[in-house]
């Protein structure tokens, strides 16, 4: 199975506020980056405190009703919809959308899943949308895990006047 990383960051590294705030991702970054990323896809992976917060900010109505969604996470969770599913691991997450029949991933967010899937060397391409803020202290892109990767860049893409795309594929050991 292909996967893919996909993240909105600040210049400095950081995915959301201390408190999970992501208003600074812009509405152009939505449209032009992660709604086709999940259309490549088919799905998304995302980690339970991301869920939580886009259960409050009723983000799920604005993806397609039908793309399954694996919330990773050891904890119980309120799943919202029928096509979101529960995982205990990443490479759990993985043997369900397989199930499914889905031959790519998108691994979606936070910083804490982002690592894991990292570490487990379970990543095949990243593609960062560095957003035109900067945040002093936040939710860095990786959580503080154990692990190294040795990237090569594909490409960029701009995706507006002030935001641009980094596509970079990870070199397998």
């Amino acid at each position: 199975m292909k996967v893919f990383l996909n993240a909105a960051i600040t210049p400095n590294g950081i995915i959301a506020t201390r408190s999970g705030d992501t208003s600074f991702v812009t509405q152009n970054e939505w449209k032009n980056s992660f709604a086709p990323m999940i259309g490549k896809s088919g799905n998304y992976i995302i980690g339970r405190k991301t869920y939580e917060a886009m259960r409050r900010k009723s983000e799920f109505d604005d993806t397609p009703q039908h793309v399954p969604v694996i919330v990773v996470s050891r904890k119980r969770v309120e799943l919202a919809r029928k096509n979101h599913f529960l995982a205990k691991s990443p490479k759990e997450a993985l043997q369900q959308l397989k199930k499914m029949g889905h031959k790519k991933a998108l691994v979606a967010g936070g910083g804490e899943l982002y690592a894991s899937f990292m570490k487990k060397r379970l990543v095949d391409e990243i593609y960062l949308d560095v957003e035109p803020t900067l945040l002093g202290q936040g939710i860095p892109l990786f959580s503080k895990q154990s692990f190294e990767a040795t990237l090569e860049l594909v490409g960029t893409k701009k995706l507006s006047k002030n935001e641009i795309q980094l596509h970079y594929k990870v070199k397998k050991r």
